[in-house]
């Protein structure tokens, strides 16, 4: 698939600082703990440890991605949501993210996406990246963007937010599927 350039009339200069800001500060409150999910109690896990995510260089177009993925972080969650004004779900996130920083469209629930793209291994995800995740008992029932460092941009509906978790969260990495790329 090609991805159309990512030059547009309106400047995303703006988001690019804020999701800047916004990185350096989880980055920062992140050094010291981990997200964990619902089923983790909030502890340290005794699990072992899943399979290492290693980050490949991401594409220009990848890049744009993740910073606009970070940019929506604390954006409400809204079963169906399109767009942050009205809330979020995480098809609806990545498809609005897609438009607007990559201007390519990728729409549909999240089973719909992970039907198209190139699938990858899980060892080779770049920044703006897919992953798909069985949080239903249905496969490819969530969706989120990978940002690099084994973190992933995501709307859950269980913390009401867009916000970062990290793939080898017990929670997820239990529940992953499949890694797709758009990008070349």
């Amino acid at each position: 698939m090609q991805v159309r350039s990512l030059s547009s009339p309106h400047s995303l200069l703006p988001q690019r600082a804020a999701a800047i800001t916004i990185s350096l500060a989880l980055a920062l409150s992140l050094a010291a703990c981990g997200t964990y999910g619902p089923e983790s109690g909030g502890g340290v896990s005794r699990l072992p440890p899943a399979p290492t995510v290693r980050s490949e260089p991401a594409t220009d177009a990848g890049n744009e991605v993740a910073i606009y993925a970070l940019s929506l972080i604390d954006t409400g969650y809204k079963f169906g949501g399109k767009n942050p004004d009205a809330g979020l779900d995480c098809s609806g996130m990545v498809a609005y993210i897609f438009r607007n920083a990559a201007q390519f469209n990728v729409s549909g629930s999240a089973a719909d996406i992970a039907r198209k793209g190139r699938e990858i291994s899980a060892s080779n995800l770049r920044a703006g990246d897919l992953v798909f995740f069985n949080t239903m008992n249905k496969p490819f029932s969530h969706v989120g963007i990978y940002i690099g460092d084994g973190r992933f941009v995501h709307a859950p509906s269980t913390n009401g937010k867009v916000h970062i978790s990290r793939m080898d969260n017990p929670y997820f990495s239990r529940r992953f599927e499949m890694a797709r790329s758009y990008f070349n």
